[in-house]
């Protein structure tokens, strides 16, 4: 039997203990010392109040050096099976990823998508900052795909500030498949906050939503440096690339 799973908490924590102690104590201070990342831009991300970090998707280091360059956490969605293991294995992981800014789908939503957008939301609602990989999942080959819309529909439903961010050479360091890579400095760069004022009133349309969803991916692509393929999602070129290997 599983533990109960609360996904609806009545407010999260500005930054749990074991976050800060990893933060500034035991991991990231090592991490910097080893990678020596370049932040451009940090003063294009608010303070406080919520906060809808749009990123590429290079490399599971991703989710260490975006929050690694923030005094503030970053908070992310994450499946809700990490939350419910049992025994001392179930309860560490519970703990751990908790307490490093992963937050358990809602599972009242019809679909993991759906129940995505509803965590993300709230999240944005009680002031924390929230990333998200609009692409869905990382890339492949260095490139960067077409976005998904629950990026536009997030920041629609939530008005708060909308800011792309890029991260190069993460892939470098640790390539898909593998732990980890040749060592390169990874650059981490916030980009300004995209104005939403010129989709007032249209926030409800599919049209307002790709249209922001599109303006956010070249946001990215700007900051990257990456080749956008802005007619494919990822998913779509990974399969295609499976089949054509298989075949």
């Amino acid at each position: 039997m599983t533990r109960p799973l609360r996904t609806e908490p009545d407010m999260l924590p500005d930054q749990p203990l074991f976050y800060s102690a990893l933060k500034y104590a035991l991991l990231a201070p090592w991490l910097k010392l080893a990678l020596q990342p370049k932040v451009i831009g940090r003063e294009n991300v608010p303070t406080s109040g919520g906060v809808l970090l749009a990123g590429n998707h290079l490399s599971y280091l991703d989710w260490l050096v975006v929050p690694m360059s923030l005094p503030r956490m970053v908070r992310y969605v994450a499946k809700a099976e990490y939350f419910e293991g049992t025994g001392l294995q179930g309860a560490w992981h519970r703990f751990f990823f908790t307490n490093t800014g992963n937050v358990p789908i809602d599972r009242s939503g019809a679909t993991a998508a759906e129940g995505a957008m509803i965590t993300a939301k709230r999240i944005l609602n009680e002031g924390h900052i929230f990333g998200i990989y609009p692409e869905g999942t990382r890339s492949h080959d260095g490139r960067l795909y077409k976005g998904k819309t629950g990026v536009a529909r997030i920041a629609f439903d939530t008005q708060v500030p909308l800011v792309p961010v890029a991260v190069i050479g993460t892939d470098t360091l640790a390539p898909a498949g593998k732990v980890v890579g040749r060592w390169t400095r990874p650059t981490i760069i916030f980009g300004e906050p995209i104005d939403l004022s010129p989709w007032a009133g249209r926030e409800e349309s599919r049209e307002a939503q790709r249209e922001l969803t599109d303006l956010v991916m070249e946001r990215i692509a700007a900051l990257s440096g990456q080749e956008y393929v802005a007619d494919t999602y990822c998913a779509d070129a990974k399969r295609a690339l499976r089949e054509s290997r298989e075949g």
